[in-house]
């Protein structure tokens, strides 16, 4: 995220974030949460662990210190679960200052399938000219001994580095992951990232041997978008 914030800036851009979840139909119950980061104090704000949707607050995003993993408030709230995925991504990727997890139907379809997003049209191609890749599966030691911490690691292995060319990724058997430079750009990548795995499933059912956009198209639709001579919308 550009420039510093104080931590209530944080923690409501963090907040309005979270609600903008079930506005886009990406969350059931309490199954899902966004983090912020402000890099330049290295302040982490997540969603508290269990919050329901309908009557969560600023003060329900705990602020997390990003070097030690330690909430910086003892208020009594716990931070989300998934907390350890978040940190070791930001801690990954200097470029990310939004992390997006959902239980999204669309996106956990195929994450449960172990299958990656192929590429299958221009409206994946405007938003990435990569398909959505899938983790390997979790090793029982990893799970036993870092689950959150490890799922992590999985996702910064199958990115291996590009996280500005890939804004979405499938954890193996549990659900889709997103991020973006704010926490609001990371949940504009996972409601993409949702309808792009509705489109895609709907494709594959229709046609079983629907195969990946020509390449020549691909990049030609990533690039008017986010290429050095892009030309969509008003600049």
């Amino acid at each position: 995220m550009a420039g510093a914030q104080s931590r209530d800036e944080l923690q409501a851009a963090v907040l309005a974030a979270n609600l903008a979840l079930p506005e886009h139909r990406l969350v059931t119950l309490t199954w899902g949460n966004v983090s912020g980061l402000d890099r330049e104090s290295g302040t982490m704000a997540i969603k508290a662990s269990g919050v329901d949707y309908k009557s969560m607050t600023a003060q329900d995003m705990v602020l997390i210190d990003l070097e030690s993993g330690e909430p910086l408030v003892d208020d009594g709230r716990r931070p989300s679960t998934d907390t350890p995925t978040h940190l070791a991504l930001y801690r990954a990727a200097p470029q990310l200052g939004g992390i997006v997890h959902t239980h999204s139907p669309w996106a956990t379809a195929w994450a449960q399938a172990g299958r990656a997003i192929p590429v299958l049209g221009t409206t994946h191609a405007d938003h990435s000219g990569e398909p959505v890749p899938v983790t390997r599966q979790l090793t029982p030691d990893e799970v036993a001994e870092d689950y959150e911490g490890a799922t992590g690691t999985v996702l910064i292995e199958t990115v291996d580095g590009r996280f500005g060319e890939i804004p979405a990724a499938l954890v193996r058997g549990h659900g889709p992951f997103a991020w973006g430079a704010s926490p609001e750009a990371a949940v504009k990548a996972a409601v993409t990232l949702e309808s792009l795995a509705q489109m895609a499933l709907l494709t594959v059912a229709l046609n079983p041997e629907a195969g990946p956009l020509a390449r020549y198209v691909v990049d030609k639709h990533y690039e008017r978008k986010h290429g050095p001579g892009a030309y969509y919308g008003q600049g």
